[in-house]
């Protein structure tokens, strides 16, 4: 039996629908797991760029996440306030701040990344069968190659 191009279309968009529906709620679930407190998206966002780019001044922060600077600066000011970033002068430029994780965020970052590892492992154990852990394997190879660039 073959589909129809109609049917093929209607069975895409499905599957797209579907994947984005679990992939919402496996972020959300593994959100919940790193306890991320009362960060906010933006201040997310800062922080795990940060750790990925190395430092960086406010003006540069701003520009990668697209918002005004005066937006980024009240963002910043809470994470600082928070003890999760610190800075020091530009080496080239010592009129600017450069920006990086403190230790205690990286720690914090680790942890959160640990207790999501943590839960996920303990959670494909406790649900899914061998074979179907078998077959999770092989739709993550599927999913990795619609996100290759």
């Amino acid at each position: 039996m073959s589909l129809t191009v109609n049917d093929e279309a209607v069975r895409i968009a499905d599957l797209a629908r579907d994947i984005r529906g679990m992939s919402g709620k496996l972020k959300r679930r593994l959100r919940e797991q790193a306890n991320v407190g009362d960060l906010t998206p933006s201040q997310t966002a800062v922080l795990l760029r940060l750790e990925r780019d190395g430092p960086a001044t406010t003006s540069e922060l701003a520009r990668a996440e697209a918002m005004r600077p005066q937006s980024m600066g009240t963002v910043i000011a809470a994470l600082e306030s928070a003890g999760l970033l610190h800075g020091a002068p530009d080496p080239q430029d010592g009129r600017k701040m450069r920006l990086s994780l403190t230790d205690h965020c990286r720690q914090w970052i680790s942890a959160g990344r640990a207790a999501r590892q943590d839960w996920l492992a303990r959670t494909i154990r406790a649900r899914l069968s061998p074979q179907e852990q078998d077959q999770l394997a092989a739709a993550l190879t599927l999913l990795g190659r619609l996100v290759e660039d």
